[in-house]
């Protein structure tokens, strides 16, 4: 029985997709992708006659009467989505119409870009005694979010952050940071379309990474990191210790 797949795309280069994502591309006979968001390159998975429709001008009806349509035609369908679809991905109310239509699906995660550009800065989020906890998350924009989600509420916390979709007001993003009480001086990082052939990468400090976006042009597309994860302050983890015994190894 054919279904509509869910896969993540990743972050942006081509061969970060996963094998999976790949196979499912190949094998589609109709796929649906973010166009504003995904590496159009990825395409060329896909078979000469497979039909392909950009979302980015879709509505959500659109996009699901596509999706039935290629059911019904005997089609697997791919919806191809940015990074991994269970963040940001707008998922959950796509497959809350999928299942009033009867409309079967699986899906296939993908390499989040909060994981792409970390990568690309060769920078652990979790850094033993520095940080264990990494917050995702966002500023209110045309979409709101919670007031006990706020930036302010979380950079109480002082522990690792990403922040997705609001590089366009990193001066808010920077005084909200600040008042909620990370200091001026903690390391932040922009990353514009990590992985991709044209990725920018810019590092600072709460005290000047706003002027530093601003220079670069950076408006969209990119994710703000804050944290101390990003210093150069740094604790070896237990685990490779020589004196720290565990069940695979004797303390030496």
């Amino acid at each position: 029985m054919v279904k509509v797949h869910f896969v993540g795309a990743g972050p942006g280069a081509t061969d970060l997709i996963t094998l999976k994502g790949y196979r499912l591309l190949q094998e589609a006979g109709m796929v649906i992708y973010a166009g504003s968001l995904v590496n159009p390159e990825l395409l060329t998975y896909c078979s000469e006659d497979c039909e392909i429709l950009d979302s980015a001008s879709m509505t959500l009806k659109e996009i699901i009467d596509a999706m039935e349509r290629g059911i019904k035609s005997d089609k697997e369908v791919v919806r191809l989505q940015t990074g991994d679809f269970s963040i940001y991905g707008s998922i959950r109310e796509q497959i809350e119409e999928m299942n009033k239509r009867d409309l079967p699906f699986t899906c296939t995660p993908g390499v989040s870009s909060f994981l792409g550009a970390a990568s690309s800065l060769g920078a652990e989020y979790t850094v033993p005694e520095v940080s264990q906890s990494v917050i995702i998350t966002r500023m209110a924009g045309r979409t709101p979010v919670p007031d006990r989600e706020s930036i302010r509420s979380y950079a109480q916390h002082r522990t690792s952050m990403v922040i997705f979709l609001s590089v366009q007001s990193v001066d808010q993003v920077v005084a909200e940071l600040v008042a909620g009480g990370y200091p001026e001086t903690t390391p932040t990082a922009v990353i514009y379309k990590a992985t991709w052939p044209e990725e920018k990468k810019v590092v600072g400090t709460l005290a000047d990474i706003a002027d530093k976006v601003i220079e670069a042009e950076i408006t969209k597309t990119a994710l703000i990191m804050v944290g101390d994860f990003l210093g150069e302050e740094f604790y070896y983890s237990k685990l490779y210790a020589a004196e720290f015994q565990h069940e695979y190894r004797d303390a030496k």
